[in-house]
């Protein structure tokens, strides 16, 4: 296990597991977000993530379920995502452990073929989970959005005295539309399943506060960190992959370096061809003929 922090942020290069268990003090986090491996058999840097069996997978699951609840302040709240079908298991353990608020959808669209002798997956679903129904964070007018019915087609709700045109402004629903984060966006690191800037924003802002601590077990490319630093907050970042964590520390700007190796974000294919296509051509002289190249150290 390997710590590295800066200020409010800390990285923790290590198991889930033994993190949590060890180093993150009971009742401490404001908000949990986790949003683990989902026994899919994706590749994470080379490594399956696929158990023996789905039992496995669902006792592991359970621990660590049970140390966030543990961890989380009595005010605290937690999100928790997982794959399809494995999501009824963690909806009715945690029934007896945790007060569910929400199923959420996180919808988005795909211009790929999903599937084509059954119905492609177009979502993944998300707990809202709190300690104390009567006692916990929840900032609804920093995560409005539009009301379309009121702010487009100003239709008059009648039942009000005076009759006034319905509200251009709402509380989401539990079916959000964010798009997968593409190899061309900006925010672009080189994982697998990398969650958008834009669903951490919603969950961070409606359930934390400035100065409250945000943990995330299971890191990635440390977008929760990030969008939590962002929007001043503290976070604990727990990461297993030497590979990932660079990106942490990269991203949170807690070191430039690591191992020896200088942080610095993953060039893309296209800007590689965006760079050539853009610098321009210097003319040498070599050997009594002149030619021209766009390295200036090697003509």
């Amino acid at each position: 296990m390997e710590i590295f922090e800066n200020g409010s942020h800390k990285i923790f290069l290590g198991d889930a597991i033994e993190v949590l268990e060890s180093q993150i003090a009971d009742s401490s986090i404001d908000l949990i977000f986790a949003d683990p491996p989902y026994n899919i058999g994706k590749s994470f840097n080379g490594y399956k993530e696929k158990w023996q069996s789905d039992e496995e997978y669902l006792k592991w699951c359970y621990k660590w379920l049970d140390l966030c609840i543990k961890k989380l302040k009595p005010s605290g709240s937690f999100y928790v995502m997982t794959a399809t079908q494995f999501m009824p298991f963690f909806d009715i353990y945690l029934r007896s452990r945790i007060n569910i608020l929400s199923r959420i959808v996180w919808f988005y669209d795909s211009s790929g073929v999903q599937a084509k002798k059954y119905y492609g997956s177009l979502y993944e679903p998300i707990l809202f989970c709190v300690k104390d129904t009567e006692n916990y964070t929840f900032n609804a007018d920093d995560v409005l959005v539009e009301a379309k019915t009121g702010a487009k087609r100003k239709l008059i709700d009648y039942r009000k005295n005076p009759p006034q045109v319905y509200n251009s402004a709402k509380i989401p629903g539990n079916v959000w539309e964010f798009p997968r984060v593409r190899y061309r966006m900006k925010e672009y690191e080189n994982h697998p399943t990398q969650k958008p800037i834009t669903l951490l924003e919603r969950i961070i802002k409606a359930s934390s506060n400035e100065n409250d601590l945000v943990l995330d077990p299971f890191s990635g490319t440390f977008t929760t960190s990030f969008v939590a630093k962002q929007l001043n907050r503290k976070s604990i970042g727990i990461e297993l992959q030497d590979e990932y964590v660079k990106i942490g520390l990269r991203r949170l700007k807690i070191q430039e370096e690591f191992k020896g190796e200088k942080l610095e974000r993953e060039i893309r294919t296209f800007e590689i061809n965006k760079k050539q296509e853009v610098e321009p051509l210097t003319l040498f002289e070599t050997s009594g003929a002149y030619i021209y190249s766009r390295d200036k150290a090697n003509p």
